[in-house]
C-alpha cells in the first residue's frame, strides 16, 4: 500500500500595485538608497495603499490560485492563514477570507509564525493530508505589513512590504511533496522583534498609541545575528539527515529578510548564486508571503521532482528548514 503524503498542486498570488521605492523613502526619513542596498537589498516595495485589509489581500490570492488551477471552492475541507497583520483580534482573518469568498463548508484558523509562518502552516496541513482528514487545502499568508510600520522609524520602515499568496496542497502517492521539516521557536528573542502593545499584556490606550507602540520594533544586530546561524543550521540539519549535497538541490528558497542572511545560507549549504531564490530588491519583506511569493514568481522553472529547501528565521524567534519535492 502506497504512503499517502501532502504536495502542492498550485499557487496564486497578489500584490499591490503601488511601488515604495528607496527614493521616496529618502524624502520621509533620513535615508537614501546606498544605504538600504548596502546593508539588506532591497530597491522597492510593494504598498497596499488603500483601505484593503489582510483578508481582502487573501481573497485576492485564492481568486488568482482558482483562475489558475480551476479550484471548486466547495470541496475546500481546511483553509489556513498565516499572518501577523490579520483583520482583527477576533474573529479569525481565515474566517472573515472564508466568509468573502462564500466559503460554508471548510475549517478555517489563523496562524502566528511570524516571517516562519509559510513553513509552520505548509507543515500543519501536510499533517491533517497524511492523516487522511482533509482532501484539499488552502494555505494563505497574507501580510499587510504597512498597518503596522512607522514611517518615521528608518530602522524599520525601508524593510517590509505587502504581499497575499495562496497555495493549495492535496495528497498524493507519488514520491513527490513535504519530505522532511526542522521548525523551532525558543521565546529568546521576544523583546528584539514585536509589536508591543495592542495585546493582552498591553492592551490599546491613549499611551500607547502616542508612544507609537502598535508599530514594529527590531533590535536589527540581534536579530541577524541569530537569524544567519539558526537558518543556516536548521538547513544543513536537514540536508544531512536526508543524504542531500548541494548538487542534489535545485532551489533554496529563503525568508527574504536580508540579502546578506540569504548569502550566509547559500554559502554554509554550499550553492552557487543562481540557485537562491531572491526577489527582496522589489518585494523587501513580505514577512510570512515571502517563500510562497518565491515560488510563484519561479513557478514555471520549477520541475517536478525538484528538490528545494525552504528556511525562514522570525519575530519570537521562530526558525525552520523544509524540504519539498515539487509536484509539477
Amino acid at each position: 500500500m502506497s504512503q499517502t503524503n501532502a504536495v502542492i498542486t498550485g499557487i496564486g498570488a497578489y500584490t499591490p500595485e503601488y511601488r515604495l521605492t528607496n527614493d521616496e523613502l529618502s524624502r520621509m526619513v533620513d535615508t537614501n538608497d546606498e544605504w538600504i542596498m548596502t546593508r539588506v537589498g532591497i530597491k522597492e516595495r510593494r504598498i497596499q495603499k488603500d483601505e484593503k485589509a489582510a483578508s481582502d489581500m487573501g481573497v485576492e490570492a485564492v481568486r488568482d490560485l482558482v483562475r489558475k488551477t480551476g479550484l471548486n471552492l466547495d470541496e475546500v475541507d481546511l483553509l489556513v492563514c498565516t499572518t501577523v497583520t490579520g483583520d482583527a483580534p477576533v474573529p479569525s482573518t481565515a474566517a472573515i477570507i472564508c466568509g468573502k469568498l462564500d466559503m460554508h463548508k471548510a475549517l478555517a484558523f489563523d496562524i502566528n509564525g511570524a516571517c516562519s509562518g509559510f513553513l509552520y502552516g505548509l507543515d500543519l496541513v501536510s499533517q491533517y493530508i497524511k492523516a487522511g482528514s482533509k482532501k484539499k487545502i488552502i494555505l494563505v499568508s497574507t501580510e499587510k505589513m504597512s498597518s503596522i510600520v512607522d514611517y518615521t522609524d528608518r530602522t524599520t520602515c525601508v524593510l517590509f512590504g505587502d504581499a497575499a499568496t495562496a497555495v493549495l496542497v492535496e495528497p498524493t502517492s507519488e514520491n513527490v511533496g513535504v519530505m522532511d521539516a526542522d521548525l523551532h521557536a525558543d521565546g529568546f528573542g521576544r523583546e528584539w522583534l514585536k509589536v508591543p502593545a495592542g495585546g493582552s499584556a498591553m492592551p490599546a490606550s491613549h499611551e500607547t498609541v502616542e508612544g507609537h507602540k502598535h508599530f514594529i520594533y527590531q533590535e536589527g544586530k540581534q536579530v541577524f545575528r541569530y537569524a544567519v546561524t539558526y537558518m543556516a543550521d536548521a538547513t544543513v540539519e536537514v540536508m544531512k539527515r536526508n543524504n542531500l549535497t548541494a548538487a542534489d538541490v535545485a532551489w533554496l528558497v529563503p525568508h527574504q529578510a536580508n540579502l546578506r542572511i540569504i548569502s550566509a545560507t547559500a554559502e554554509r549549504m554550499e550553492l552557487p548564486a543562481d540557485k537562491v531564490m531572491i526577489n527582496i530588491e522589489r518585494y523587501g519583506n513580505t514577512t510570512s508571503a515571502t517563500i510562497p511569493l518565491c515560488l510563484y514568481e519561479w513557478e514555471k522553472q520549477l520541475k517536478k521532482g525538484d528538490n528545494l529547501i525552504l528556511a525562514a528565521f522570525g519575530a519570537g524567534f521562530t526558525w525552520g528548514t523544509m524540504y519539498i519535492k515539487w509536484g509539477y
